[in-house]
């Protein structure tokens, strides 16, 4: 794996260099004030030591065996033959996780623990993280090496060293786009926005039959004709700007710099350097506010502090002559309000911004945050106590690309009305990783759920039995054509990698359907929470679930946590129809599962493996039914290793067909349901 930064000894040199033309300068410049910011360590965090999937497959797996000895081959055979599942571009590790659930969950958590400890570093880190969840959806960039940081504060310099990399960057978009046609380069650009406001994961010919086939073209243009390595090498080139000790060598450099005399259209504010590149514009704000209303987009900007206002395209390209941009804010409470994929949206070519301080807002339009399409799409921020307001299709969210979210430190917000927070449509990873702080999660509310019909024909919005979507806060789905004609069929699209890691802090989630884990039409979703007392609130499809051949995962690792949802079904390692589903609460503390309303915990049905596993505590269950079932040729496995529980509020099966669940207690309904309690 290429960890794309400098050695030790070239850190150490350029730190001792930047010191001897400090005091050279006979201290006359103001130290800059990203010096302040913790300095990132000298290697990647190491977070592998709190991988708990391989430690339970230890405990759970011989008791799988001896217990439902008749109905888990027959289970492990179904899952493993995808042969006659009729959808384009199935992703490897899905398709190895299905095959041998406990090896590819183990897999996937490592990557999740692996690109976690990457993004805890810091901005350094981010050619990492790309690294690491892009190679697990088996896709690499192409080697490179990596230009060396000027050790300097000859302005000339610092800047010939910004070229060279927006022109390195352009030349590997160009590459990477070299097989298409002007009018398929066009096509692939103006497309991604329907498809953000249309996506679906499931049509139903004839409604919205055209979005399906423009999507099916849209993905096999990425796969058939686009050098995708060369666009993940362009991100990693990029994203090294990003570097804390280059960028206070530029604001030591610009810190004494007379504004321009002139004026930029949609700009206010000190004005350091303005400058037409064969790339966009590169532009140099001070220190104080700006206002950039960015049209047409740039290049390049880095803003050296203040409370400043931005607009437009933000980190994106407002065309497809514009490949690539990026925007860096040192400092400074600052509010975002871009256009529908204008902020850090990666379309066809690379969209990042970082910023490394500050208390900012993000109003966030479709498609904006951390987005991509065909492309990657980049979010940094570094500190402060954030506000991220999405729509739909933001916050860490792809579709034929990579898009990411990373916030270093704070108590941040997140609020999205669906498919965001860690959302991987079809050939994509999205995902949102945040590294310390108590944050809020909120995800759904705007998009009507197609099982009220069924469920609730008479509920109004907004009434407790009133269900809406979500597809978020780590979830990866497929577009699935449901239909009995095999040539609509085969338009399908199989699900990308949807991923939401939260590594520190007390933190409140709140999710409607599909969320927290949750995999749909072969695709993989994950929420990983590695410390805390948090609440985890969802509804249908929450907490470690999968449909349709998907794959979901949920692992709280540590902390007193309670679990919630509206329901009415399945909850905590439930899957559905041919897929594979695992929740753990790691862990002696005693955890709440509020789960009257709703099913769990570990289910399987028509053909699905789910478990949930409990690592310890005197924990608290309520639940309508459930705890192990499996039923349908399927796999339903409840695991409460230590501690005496509480089952009190958990009724009888109907019909009284099995005992009181109780501690140290095993329990067998069926050739596919287990219920253990040590």
């Amino acid at each position: 794996m290429r960890l794309d930064s400098c050695c030790v000894t070239g850190r150490l040199l350029s730190l001792v260099a930047m010191v001897g033309l400090l005091l050279l300068l006979g201290a006359c410049t103001q130290t800059s004030h990203l010096f302040s910011v913790t300095r990132p360590p000298d290697r990647l965090v190491d977070r592998q030591q709190q991988a708990i999937v391989s430690r339970m497959r230890a405990i759970a797996e011989p008791d799988l065996r001896d217990n439902l000895n008749s109905g888990l081959p027959a289970v492990r055979v179904s899952l493993a033959d995808q042969t006659n599942k009729i959808a384009k571009f199935k992703r490897g590790l899905v398709l190895r996780t299905l095959a041998d659930p406990w090896d590819g969950l183990s897999t996937i958590e490592r990557a999740g623990l692996l690109a976690a400890g990457a993004a805890e570093s810091g901005v350094e880190g981010l050619p990492a993280v790309i690294d690491i969840l892009e190679g697990s959806m088996e896709r690499t960039g192409t080697p490179f090496a990596p230009l060396t940081f000027p050790v300097t504060l000859a302005r000339e310099d610092l800047l010939g060293f910004l070229m060279e990399v927006l022109e390195d960057a352009y030349q590997d978009r160009e590459h990477a786009l070299r097989h298409l046609s002007p009018q398929d380069r066009e096509w692939l650009f103006t497309q991604a926005r329907p498809l953000v406001e249309q996506f679906s994961p499931q049509i139903t010919p004839p409604v919205q039959f055209s979005d399906a086939e423009a999507a099916a073209k849209y993905a096999t243009l990425l796969m058939q004709q686009v050098d995708y390595a060369s666009l993940i090498t362009a991100a990693q080139r990029l994203a090294r700007l990003g570097n804390r000790k280059f960028l206070q060598q530029l604001d030591i450099v610009f810190h004494n710099r007379t504004p321009i005399a002139h004026s930029i259209p949609g700009i206010t504010g000190d004005v350091l350097l303005a400058q037409q590149t064969p790339y966009g514009l590169l532009l140099v704000g001070g220190r104080g506010p700006n206002t950039y209303d960015l049209e047409k987009g740039a290049a390049l900007i880095i803003d050296l502090g203040g409370n400043d206002t931005y607009r437009g395209f933000i980190g994106a390209s407002a065309n497809s002559d514009l490949g690539n941009s990026i925007v860096i804010d040192l400092s400074g409470n600052d509010t975002y309000q871009p256009a529908p994929l204008g902020l850090a949206t990666g379309r066809g070519g690379i969209g990042i911004v970082i910023d490394h301080g500050g208390n900012d807002t993000y109003h966030l339009a479709p498609g904006s945050g951390g987005v991509g399409l065909a492309g990657l799409g980049i979010l940094y921020d570094g500190e402060g106590q954030d506000i991220y307001e999405g729509s739909r299709f933001t916050q860490g969210a792809a579709f034929g690309g990579f898009g990411l979210l990373v916030d270093r430190a704070g108590d941040d917000r997140y609020t999205s009305f669906g498919y965001a927070l860690g959302f991987g449509a079809p050939l994509g990873v999205g995902a949102v990783i945040d590294a310390s702080g108590n944050d809020s999660y909120e995800c759904g509310g705007r998009y009507p759920s197609a099982y009220n019909a069924a469920d609730a024909p008479e509920a109004q919005p907004h009434e407790t039995t009133y269900q809406y979507d979500c597809f978020g806060l780590g979830t990866g789905s497929g577009l699935r054509v449901f239909s009995k004609n095999p040539a609509q069929r085969a338009l399908s699209l199989a699900g990308g990698w949807g991923l939401l890691i939260d590594l520190d802090g007390n933190d409140r989630y709140r999710s409607a359907n599909f969320s927290q884990g949750h995999g749909y039409f072969f695709g993989l979703g994950v929420k990983l929470d590695l410390n805390g007392d948090d609440d985890h609130q969802a509804a249908r499809y929450g907490h470690g679930t999968a449909a349709h051949f998907g794959v979901g995962l949920i692992v709280d690792y540590q902390g007193k946590d309670r679990y919630g949802s509206k329901g009415p079904f399945y909850n905590g390692g439930a899957a559905w129809d041919g897929s594979v589903a695992l929740a753990i609460d790691g862990g002696m503390t005693s955890d709440f599962y509020d789960l009257p309303a709703s099913t769990g915990l570990g289910m399987g049905d028509l053909g699905g493996w789910g478990l949930f596993i409990e690592e310890g505590g005197a924990d608290q269950y309520a639940a309508s039914r459930g705890l192990g079932h499996g039923a349908d040729t399927s796999i339903g496995a409840f695991f409460d290793l230590d501690g005496r529980d509480d089952y009190s509020s958990v009724p009888p099966a109907t019909q009284g067909s099995h005992p009181e669940r109780l501690n140290r207690k095993v329990y067998i309904e069926n050739p596919g349901s287990l219920f253990i309690d040590r």
